[in-house]
């Protein structure tokens, strides 16, 4: 029976139309919460803190008539770590939030359900009482191997899809950070850097990314390729607008909502890669396509029972243009969601 661990994170504010959709709130115990506007309590100086959650599952069953799995076990933990510092009408707020969870059953074995890394930081001087100048540093990536378990349609084939750095998402950004009240903020750049690593790009299951003829033939897709980067340079550098909301509020007495959207526009060429060798691919450039807006929404609520005891729930949704691994020729854009219920125990430092 294997362990494991989840962390995962709803480091996350939503866009301020969400607050229409969810009205009253108080504001969350700051110091177990990542403030992302104005943290009225702190005058000057560091405050720093934290949420722990660990989260357990356990099924079973012997001649069940309808079906199901003998045994399975899961276990998922999420971090949420802030250190936010001001001086005056300067404040430098960061947030980092892990996850990791992992599902073992006996008829698939483990398999990963949660994999995240986000470091949220935030650098700024206030000009009004809503209004700064700001600048964002944000920073994604996941711990361990990612698969594709029905590789060419076959259940036995086990591709690598991802890895630590494999992608690995870097967004630099100047603008202006809207804060009208101490749970909402809208931050704006309207020129941003991006950067998507891949540092294994030639990963193949495959010998040498050779498609027997058994199974099609051909050429196995580079690593890098599947988020549109060019195995040749192991990152692609975008220029364009980025806009991330963030909520974070009370909904109702020991129910949190927390939510990030952030919205990136790439305002430069992008490329396909067709593999047509051993380690070759043919570049495409295409043109500029701005409306291609990339989606990155997580959200967070943390129900709490008592001291110790927590009910969370999770959802992520991605879209990103540039990763082309959907549709029923596996070469198609697709929004990505992923979503995950756990009760558990929880510590907050």
């Amino acid at each position: 029976m294997m362990r494991k661990i989840l962390l995962f994170c709803a480091c996350t504010l939503s866009l301020y139309s969400l607050k229409a959709q969810t009205p009253s709130v108080k504001e969350m115990k700051a110091a177990t919460e990542k403030p992302v506007a104005i943290d009225t309590a702190h005058k000057a100086g560091w405050r720093k803190g934290g949420l722990f959650s660990l989260n357990f599952g356990q099924g079973s069953s012997k001649n069940w008539a309808a079906g199901a799995e003998k045994f399975s076990f899961t276990v998922a933990s999420t971090m949420n770590l802030f250190a936010n510092y001001r001086d005056g009408k300067f404040y430098w707020n960061n947030t980092l939030d892990l996850g990791y969870a992992i599902v073992n059953t006996t008829s698939l074995g483990s398999r990963k359900t949660d994999d995240k890394i986000d470091y949220f930081g935030k650098v700024g001087h206030d000009l009004t009482k809503t209004l700064s100048l700001s600048g964002v540093v944000n920073f994604r990536s996941q711990f361990t191997d990612g698969f594709d378990y029905t590789y060419l349609g076959k259940d036995t084939y086990k591709r690598k899809t991802s890895s630590f750095f494999a992608p690995a998402y870097l967004i630099v950004a100047p603008g202006l950070d809207w804060h009208p009240v101490p749970y909402f903020s809208l931050f704006v750049s309207p020129i941003s850097a991006r950067m998507v690593f891949v540092t294994n790009p030639w990963s193949y299951y495959f010998p040498d990314g050779v498609i027997p003829p058994g199974d099609g033939g051909g050429f196995e897709k580079p690593l890098a390729t599947l988020y549109g980067v060019d195995p040749n340079q192991k990152v692609r550098t975008e220029l364009g607008g980025f806009a991330s909301a963030n909520f974070v509020k009370e909904v109702v007495k020991n129910v949190t909502f927390k939510s990030r959207l952030d919205l990136y526009s790439n305002y430069l060429s992008t490329y396909r890669y067709t593999p047509i060798g051993t380690r070759q691919v043919l570049k495409e450039k295409l043109k500029a396509k701005p409306q291609n807006i990339d989606v990155f929404w997580t959200n967070l609520i943390s129900m709490k029972v008592n001291k110790f005891l927590n009910v969370t729930y999770n959802f992520d949704l991605i879209y990103d243009d540039d990763v082309r691994q959907f549709g029923p020729d596996n070469k198609s854009a697709g929004t990505q969601l992923r979503s995950l219920l756990s009760v558990g125990f929880s510590a907050k430092f």
